[in-house]
């Protein structure tokens, strides 16, 4: 639910704002007195006011309407008191659980031919490492979430994950829509609503270079595509930071995927339209359902700047603000939600205190090894020479890249910089890097490199270096899923 009112916040008109502190009470008051400080497991009243109010349809409701009718204003009260009434109310009833232990449309957005890759193929990445499971036979669902999932074809007797882990994020499934018949348009299109320092996913898969800007993403969180004839689904949790792409094939069969409503551990939890699994969009796997153990192939993505994105894929095409739905693309709704000192939403483990839990960290995964390289560290050195699980890897942070969550206009917010990760060996020698300005030079050939690995000038131009699956995420969600993490320290 916290999730739903922090999104729409962004809705409120200037005159509107005079809600905004009783909707700060619910999501700051209440808890506190009834939780000891942790969220809010449980719906309410007001969380359902607000859903129905504004709710994920076309329109742009106003609560400035609704409030001059004093009949409405007078519901709204009586909703606050219900709602403190059902919180004590439930507070008692359930008991909390346990944690678990650390274990508007664009012009030429018709079809745009298949972009040639400008520079040699990306090489295979490292991929990341497959874990089995414990399976659950046993459909043990809280009544809360029996209740709102009751229509759904899950299949609930398989599941490797406790029920009492996943909670409402207050959209219903689908109330967040995925990108199903995504369109694209050429930078040069793009440019006209695109700030040159917006955050873009960029996906590149036999020459097939594609950027998902943000600023669409948060306001949908998944998109189902084909990039280099490769079915993929990108994917983007504000609430963790977390952009992931994989591959939509599983078993040989071919899948689209949606929004659940549900999180765990404040992390979008997906869902497969055919057999209706669960899927945990932080790892990829499935956890609730037919295909629980099953793995999502990751596929090396990279959150970088659109300029950034144009300079190394001059031929490459953007998702277009064409997607079908109405939204405010370019604003974003969750404010200041990626200050360090935040608390993350929806988030009921303990948090690990080795870092603030939204610290941003870089991520990386090989084998049984989890690697954490904290932002400021990387920001301040430029670039890192790590070696983790036997493999050789270099970290490179460039600025120039905003935050998504940071500022209500994205092009306006601080800027957080863009990473990349690689393998430094180019056939058959390793490579020694130092940041220069906003490119990285090698010390044995003299050759720059840009953040996406690409050898742009030099000895070595128009080598790729071969990427190794990496992630931004805040601190708190990857020790949440990874506790056994080590944080690289120079």
């Amino acid at each position: 639910m916290y999730d739903c009112l922090l999104r729409y916040r962004v809705e409120l008109s200037h005159t509107d704002r005079k809600m905004l502190p009783v909707i700060s009470v619910y999501q700051s008051v209440l808890p506190q007195v009834f939780f000891g400080g942790a969220r809010c497991q449980h719906p309410c009243i007001l969380s359902c006011f607000v859903v129905h109010t504004m709710d994920h349809d076309d329109r742009n409701p106003s609560l400035e309407s609704f409030m001059s009718d004093p009949s409405n204003r007078r519901f709204l009260i009586l909703g606050l008191i219900l709602s403190v009434i059902v919180i004590a109310a439930v507070s008692f009833t359930f008991p909390r659980s346990t944690p678990a232990e650390p274990s508007g449309s664009d012009p030429g957005a018709a079809a745009i031919d298949k972009p040639a890759a400008s520079i040699s193929a990306t090489p295979a990445p490292l991929i990341v490492t497959r874990n089995t499971p414990t399976i659950m036979t046993e459909d043990d669902r809280p009544s809360r979430l029996k209740t709102m999932t009751s229509s759904w074809g899950t299949n609930w007797n398989k599941h490797s994950v406790r029920y009492e882990e996943i909670l409402a994020g207050g959209p219903p499934r689908d109330g967040i829509p995925s990108i199903d018949e995504p369109k694209f348009i050429t930078p040069d299109q793009a440019a006209e609503w695109l700030a040159d320092n917006e955050p873009v996913i960029a996906l590149e898969i036999n020459g097939d270079a594609r950027a998902y800007p943000l600023q669409i993403l948060i306001w949908h969180e998944i998109v189902n595509d084909t990039v280099g004839d490769v079915p993929v689904i990108v994917t983007f949790c504000p609430l963790c930071n977390s952009a992931i792409t994989f591959d939509r094939r599983v078993q040989g069969q071919l899948f689209e995927f949606g929004t659940s409503g549900l999180l765990r551990n404040s992390d979008l939890v997906m869902y497969d339209r055919t057999t209706e699994t669960l899927w945990q969009q932080f790892t990829g796997e499935g956890i609730v359902g037919d295909l629980t153990g099953e793995m999502l192939t990751w596929l090396p993505s990279s959150i970088i700047s659109f300029a950034d994105f144009r300079a190394a894929y001059p031929k490459g095409i953007v998702l277009s603000r064409e997607t079908g739905y109405n939204r405010r693309y370019g604003s974003n709704p969750y404010v200041g939600y990626d200050n360090v000192d935040q608390r993350p939403f929806l988030f009921d483990s303990i948090p690990d205190e080795r870092l603030r839990p939204m610290e941003r960290v870089v991520t990386v995964s090989l084998g049984d090894t989890h690697v954490a390289y904290p932002l400021p560290v990387l920001a301040e050195m430029g670039v890192i020479h790590d070696t983790v699980n036997g493999q050789n890897l270099v970290v490179f942070h460039v600025s120039g890249t905003t935050s998504a969550l940071d500022a209500r206009t994205i092009a306006a917010a601080k800027d957080v910089g863009a990473t990349g990760v690689f393998d430094p060996e180019i056939d058959g020698q390793q490579l020694t890097f130092s940041r220069q300005g906003d490119v990285f030079v090698d010390e044995q050939t003299g050759s720059s490199w840009n953040i996406v690995g690409q050898a742009i000038a030099g000895p070595l131009a128009g080598k790729q270096l071969r990427p190794i699956i990496h992630a931004d995420h805040f601190w708190f969600s990857w020790a949440a899923f990874r506790p056994e993490t080590i944080i690289y320290s120079p």
